[in-house]
């Protein structure tokens, strides 16, 4: 269940855009893999239907894209999430569309199904049927900042060490947070930040998240499961560390306990509960 100030905390920062002139104000929300910003972006316009929120996860090259990409700059981009692995082009050119939507104007909203690792079928994508009045964006990496090429130097893990002992993927990842995503970070008119309380609490939310997908209890997962899920985290390891470390442009940050619960105590700026 979605704290009632999270929910409130989205509300003013949407308030906040339109009083600054923002006509549909594109609001993001960031967060480490599992912190529930899907959940609360999703609740956001469950509770406000002229709402849509969309998923940076949505925006995902497709496998074969992914593969292509391993083949040209270094074999970790087969893997989806880090930086340079989202059409972030077709995803302006649907918030672009969004905003420009007439009253009866139908816009498919481009999936990717996690499953199948791949852009689900387009007759699988829901449709938003007219203009929104807000645009809310998660993504765990939106806000990023880039790091210094001293902090890229020692690998911050054993897939760092072992499959980028030159450097050469996390450079190429860091520098696209200073380019595309760093665009998309500045066409945001707000963006909300869920700070994990540690980078070890990511993969407990990560194979929780996992065990959702394949319909188990999280303590049925199987250990193979969470083992896969662990090699999985390792390729955001280093961006979520330095997002965790106070890298990154929030308008808000909201610290999180172990069991996602938002934490109040003066840290963060959010509105008073309603």
């Amino acid at each position: 269940m979605i704290h009632p100030r999270l929910l409130s905390a989205v509300a003013e920062m949407v308030a906040k855009a339109r009083t600054s002139g923002a006509a549909v104000p594109l609001i993001g929300i960031s967060g480490a893999q599992g912190s529930g910003k899907s959940t609360l972006a999703r609740a956001a316009a469950a509770k406000d239907m002229s709402i849509v929120s969309l998923s940076l996860d949505d925006a995902y090259l497709s496998r074969a894209e992914r593969e292509a990409l391993a083949r040209r700059l270094h074999p970790l981009f087969v893997t989806r999430g880090p930086p340079l692995t989202h059409d972030l082009e077709g995803l302006s050119a649907l918030i672009a569309r969004l905003r420009a939507a007439g009253p009866g104007d139908r816009t498919p909203l481009r999936t990717f199904d996690k499953l199948a690792d791949d852009v689900a079928p387009r007759t699988d994508w829901p449709v938003f049927v007219g203009r929104p009045s807000a645009i809310l964006l998660e993504g765990w990496c939106l806000g990023a900042a880039p790091q210094t090429a001293a902090d890229l130097a020692e690998p911050v893990n054993d897939l760092e060490r072992e499959q980028d002992a030159d450097g050469r993927w996390r450079g190429l990842c860091n520098q696209a947070l200073s380019e595309g995503y760093a665009d998309l970070t500045a066409a945001l008119d707000g963006l909300l930040f869920l700070r994990a309380p540690s980078f070890d609490r990511v993969l407990d939310w990560r194979s929780e998240q996992q065990a959702g997908l394949l319909g188990v209890p999280a303590l049925d997962l199987d250990p193979d499961d969470r083992a896969a899920m662990a090699d999985f985290i390792a390729h955001f390891e280093r961006i979520t560390r330095s997002m965790l470390a106070g890298n990154v442009a929030a308008d808000c940050i909201i610290d999180l306990d172990d069991d996602r619960s938002p934490r109040f105590d003066g840290s963060a700026s959010i509105p008073p509960a309603p």
